[in-house]
Order: C-alpha cells, then sequence, then structure tokens
C-alpha cells in the first residue's frame, strides 16, 4: 500500500488545480485519471471548441474581405485542416499540462480509480492510502428521456469534435453555450443551422435582452429557430417538433447540458458537483478547498465564445423588481474601435442600485474580457462613481463601460 496526504479522482481544471495547490503546501499527492489529463474543458470542450471556432471566424471574415480594401478568391474550408490543427492545440495543451504535473511533483496514474472507504483507493491493482480523497470526475452530455445519442445521427457534444466532413444541415437541440457556440461555427462554415429550443428565447439562462439580440444576429445569419418548441421524437432521420414540424436534416447535435459522473461523496469538486459546470468555476472551487482562497459563487462569469461574444455576470433585469434598480445601457456601436474591426453589433448593460452594480451583461466583440473588469468592481464593492474616476484608454471596447456608467 502506498501512502499520500492528497488523492485525486479526475484530471480536469478541478482535479489538476488542487494537486498543484496541494502540492505548493509540501503535501504529498497522488492524482487519478482513466482518460486524457485536462478533463472535458481541454480534450472536448472548452478548448477544442474554440480552435474550430476561430477558423470559423476567420473564414466568415474573409468572405467580407472586400469591404476592408482586401481582395480574397476562391476561398473554401478544408474542415479536416480544421480539426487537424485543433487535435495539435489540444495536444500541446495536455503535454505541457503533463510535464507542469510531474515537475510539480505529483504522482499520476492513468487507471480508473475506484473508492474503498474514506481514505483508500484502489487503482491499476493497488491500494492507496490518503489522508484526505477529492473527487473531481467531470460530466458527460446530457440525453433527453425520449432521445438519446446514436453517435451517427444523433451527436453529443463530443462526438461533434470527431467530424471530418462539414454536414450540409444540421438540427441543434437546445441553445445554451453549447448549442450556440456550435450554431455559429456551423453558420460560418455556410451548413444550414436550425435550432431547437424549449424555451421562449435562445440562450434562455442569460438576461432577456443579450437573448433577444442573439436572435437578431441568428435572423440575420438566417440560422433558423424553433422557440418555445420541444422534440417529440427522432425517426428515419427525420426531427419531428411539438409544432407538428418535421425537420430532415444531415444531423442533429443533442445539447441539453451535461450531467455530473459522480463516484461517490467525498469532497465532490468541478462539474461533477452539480453546481456551475464551467471550468473556472471548478477551479476556483478547488483553490478554495485546498488553499482557503474564497470566491464569489454569485459573480462566476458567463461566456458564449463567437462574434460578437457574450458575457454576463450578476443580476439579471427580468429577476428585479421595477422600480428598485437603475439601467444603464450603451450601444457597441457607439465605440468607434468597433467601426475600426468591422464589428459594431451589442452592447453593454450595467444594472445598479444604492451606486452600486448588480449586474452586467455585454454583447459584443472582447466581451469575455470586459466582464471581468466589472466583476473586479462587483466583488470589491467599489462604487460607481469611483469608478468614473478611472482612465479608460482609447479607442477601446473596455472604454464603453466608462461610457455606459455616465447613461
Amino acid at each position: 500500500m502506498t501512502n499520500f496526504d492528497l488523492g485525486i479522482i479526475g484530471g480536469g481544471p478541478a482535479g489538476y488545480t488542487a494537486a498543484f495547490h496541494a502540492r505548493a503546501k509540501g503535501m504529498s499527492v497522488v492524482l487519478f485519471e482513466k482518460d486524457k489529463i485536462g478533463g472535458v474543458c481541454l480534450n472536448r470542450g472548452c478548448i477544442p471548441t474554440k480552435a474550430i471556432l476561430h477558423s470559423a471566424e476567420l473564414y466568415e471574415e474573409m468572405k467580407c474581405a472586400s469591404d476592408l480594401g482586401i481582395s480574397c478568391e476562391n476561398i473554401s474550408v478544408d474542415y479536416e485542416k480544421v480539426v487537424e490543427r485543433k487535435d495539435k492545440i489540444v495536444e500541446k495543451l495536455r503535454k505541457s499540462l503533463e510535464l507542469s504535473l510531474k515537475n510539480s511533483g505529483v504522482k499520476t496514474i492513468n487507471a480508473e480509480a475506484k473508492i474503498i472507504d474514506e481514505n483508500k483507493i484502489s487503482a491499476d491493482g493497488e491500494l492507496f492510502e490518503c489522508k484526505k480523497i477529492i473527487t473531481a470526475t467531470g460530466s458527460s452530455p446530457r440525453g433527453l428521456k425520449n432521445i438519446d445519442f446514436d453517435h451517427e445521427f444523433v451527436l453529443s457534444s463530443d462526438d461533434i469534435l470527431d467530424l471530418k466532413k462539414l454536414p450540409k444541415s444540421i438540427v441543434i437541440i437546445g441553445s445554451g453555450a453549447i448549442g450556440i457556440e456550435w450554431a455559429r461555427i456551423f453558420s460560418a462554415f455556410d451548413v444550414e443551422v436550425s435550432i431547437v429550443e424549449i424555451a421562449e428565447h435562445l440562450l434562455p439562462l442569460a438576461d432577456i435582452e443579450v437573448s433577444k439580440r442573439l436572435e437578431r444576429i441568428f435572423k440575420a445569419k438566417k440560422v433558423k429557430m424553433y422557440l418555445s418548441n420541444g422534440v417529440e421524437k427522432i425517426e428515419d432521420k427525420k426531427v419531428y417538433l411539438s409544432s407538428g414540424e418535421i425537420l430532415e436534416p444531415e444531423l442533429v447535435l443533442l445539447a441539453v447540458g451535461r450531467k455530473p459522473a459522480v463516484q461517490s461523496c467525498c469532497n465532490i469538486l468541478g462539474d461533477a458537483c452539480g453546481k456551475i459546470q464551467l471550468a473556472h468555476f471548478a477551479i476556483k472551487q478547488a483553490a478554495l478547498e485546498i488553499s482557503g482562497i474564497e470566491f464569489d459563487e454569485n459573480l462566476v462569469p458567463s461566456v458564449v465564445y463567437g462574434c460578437p461574444e457574450i458575457a454576463w455576470a450578476g443580476a439579471r433585469e427580468q429577476d428585479l423588481q421595477e422600480g428598485t434598480y437603475k439601467k444603464s445601457n450603451l450601444l457597441i456601436s457607439a465605440l468607434g474601435k468597433s467601426h475600426c474591426d468591422n464589428c459594431s453589433d451589442g452592447f453593454i448593460k450595467i444594472l445598479s442600485r444604492d451606486g452600486k452594480i448588480i449586474g452586467a451583461h455585454i454583447v459584443s466583440k472582447e466581451a469575455s474580457a470586459l466582464i471581468q473588469q466589472i466583476i473586479i468592481a462587483m466583488q470589491n464593492g467599489i462604487a460607481i462613481e469611483d469608478l468614473k474616476k478611472v482612465c479608460f484608454a482609447h479607442p477601446t471596447y473596455s472604454e464603453g463601460i466608462f461610457e455606459c456608467l455616465f447613461r
């Protein structure tokens, strides 16, 4: 039997972050990963999707290059090479992470682990005794009661990453971050995209103005949206909607969320805990668990990538009682930088109460960076009057925050 201070099951963001923090405190650490180090985020989520999305955005921008004074003829997509680039990026980052774990002194075991009791783990025919055990086993794509993945016609977010050829048409069931980002990717690559969403609006967890703006953007891109609609069944490669309509796509992406992959109840972190299934939330959970670094769970940013990006944190306007808050809005088209970048669609919306920000919702290029600036102010209780004293560079998107505060 081998002894360790900390045993971690799962090598995703929560698992490897806990490992690094534990080693920094001088603890002996063993980390078990049955698949690939990096978890869903690095191997089947955040990173590979953003790599493909970058290619899609570049292709879409090149189609409008003549407006920028650049001549581009016979532009085409070699999707196999797009996927190859994605795979190379993932492999490079994974190897770097594996090396960092090794250099920090973390014992990594590539095998399935089973918790025997509160201090014992069995893996690869060996028994490990750990003073503390953390479960960070991640999550897997969720199906529906009447629809599950066949991995050929009805694909999961894992399956879709392995496509080597673009379909002519696709139906995406669900309009959370995964569904929206893949809709943006396929639409940019000239695939006929249809989104089916059971809620009244796309991106139902977002502020209502964000959802409506996204719908307007998708309408302009000729993405078909079937809102307040469900899927009754999928049969003979036909998608039967609750509205009575029948869709006949080449492929279906079922993107209705993820389910926790939990083995036990020992100190569960990350996606496996079933709370906020975001890599940065998992990372902060791990830092709190090992190093006691606190964070505000109500100020975890949500980001949907693409052009324009979508980001938010804090209160949504539809959840606030009328007359109890102030709303400030700024159209991104008011910023000179947006016109220079040919990306002037979107807005910044700041909700405040008693002179302090309680919510922010952004549709803009660089929204993922802008929201972080606002979260710093929110978490530290910085008054709006004090934020007005900050000098923002010009021309930038961040000066939009400054301008919005005066609205």
